[in-house]
């Protein structure tokens, strides 16, 4: 591994470790692995995070416009296919299977977004129509990466509930993982020798990870209390 790779994958990590913990490890994360988490709550997730996925797409397609290389538009298609071909759609029957309105949330636009939805999707899509393709990955990349490893993590956890080790299943796979892996490269790739640039991708970095430690908030809040 190259000073400028390890130096890239370290520094966004290791400056918003305690962020990143919070993200991985949060409580809503916790209790779907364990199978305790109430399937009101888990429904009302997936009704934001639909909402959500729709603008990550958008996100993505806007960096693909501005891949530098075929090798950068192959690994961006396929992260935007993992998106819009696999997760909205698992996401969708997923809701239905927990008795959510499907038509609803199809048909949903930013007024029915929660404020946290709403401003981390405003962020990525900014992010990915100002920057160029470097700034743009570090935004999106931290959704895809976080994913990765709470699936990872909680394949051991082999919940009963079905719907909770289906969604675990669909992150904690090697298939996943290539993409990851793939997607964390192409951002090492576009960075190349340049330093310089490593302050600012940490800043976009660490504000994405706080985005998603606030929509784990926002989703776990509807539990029963």
């Amino acid at each position: 591994m190259s000073r400028t790779r390890e130096h890239v994958l370290d520094a966004l990590r290791v400056a918003g470790a305690s962020t990143w913990t919070a993200a991985t490890q949060h409580p809503m994360v916790r209790a779907i692995g364990d199978g305790t988490l109430p399937h009101e709550v888990f429904r009302g997730y997936f009704e934001q995070n639909v909402l959500y996925l729709r603008e990550y797409v958008r996100s993505i397609a806007m960096l693909l416009a501005k891949a530098p290389d075929i090798p950068a538009m192959e690994t961006l298609t396929r992260f935007l296919s993992q998106i819009a071909d696999n997760e909205i759609p698992a996401n969708l029957l997923f809701l239905e299977r927990l008795g959510g309105d499907v038509d609803a949330v199809q048909r949903a636009g930013g007024r029915e977004m929660h404020p946290t939805t709403y401003g981390y999707t405003r962020h990525l899509l900014a992010t990915c129509a100002q920057g160029d393709c470097a700034e743009g990955l570090a935004a999106v990349l931290p959704c895809q990466w976080s994913y990765g490893e709470i699936g990872r993590t909680l394949m051991g956890s082999h919940p009963d509930d079905e719907i909770y080790a289906e969604w675990i299943s669909m992150f904690g796979n090697d298939e996943y993982d290539a993409l990851v892996e793939a997607s964390t490269k192409l951002l090492d790739e576009l960075v190349g020798d340049d330093e310089h640039r490593i302050p600012a991708l940490m800043e976009i970095f660490d504000r994405s990870i706080r985005f998603e430690v606030e929509f784990w908030d926002m989703a776990y809040a509807g539990r029963p209390t």
